[in-house]
């Protein structure tokens, strides 16, 4: 009795969210707005969710860091320029990491390299094409491991 009792609360439960289908709107060309179970066949329709999707989470506010000496406003003005230097410095050294890893690549996979020197485009020798591979490498781990 206890368990048809439980399955049967459970049924009644959940049937309305397995019955639920989607929902279509769209504006008709008097400027009206429909909601349907079907979508209109000459109308563009999007399909409205059902659930309301929670809100999105409040900005994270920037965590207060010591500071040594003074506390105005210029201070404040300070530190977000040192931020924003050091955020476009590591922005730089994100693009250089990621050509150089695209250079390597390609003098790895490519047995005919050709580069532009002094406004002449060269072929490089197999000597040459190991000595830019190991360049690279060198310069990949000396910047782009941290």
């Amino acid at each position: 009795m206890r368990s048809t009792a439980v399955s049967l609360t459970l049924l009644l439960t959940l049937s309305p969210i397995a019955m639920a289908g989607q929902v279509y709107k769209w504006t008709d060309a008097s400027g009206t707005t429909h909601f349907d179970a079907q979508p209109p066949e000459n109308r563009p329709s999007t399909v409205v969710p059902l659930v309301k999707p929670p809100p999105p989470p409040p900005p994270a506010k920037e965590p207060e860091t010591p500071t040594i000496g003074p506390t105005g406003p210029d201070q404040k003005t300070i530190d977000r320029q040192v931020r924003k230097k050091v955020d476009d410095q590591e922005a730089k050294r994100k693009e250089f990491c990621t050509t150089e890893r695209t250079n390597l690549a390609q003098l790895q996979n490519n047995p005919r390299v050709s580069m532009e020197i002094n406004g002449q485009t060269v072929r490089l020798t197999e000597e040459q094409r190991q000595k830019q591979i190991k360049d690279a490498e060198t310069q990949i781990a000396k910047e782009c491991t941290k």
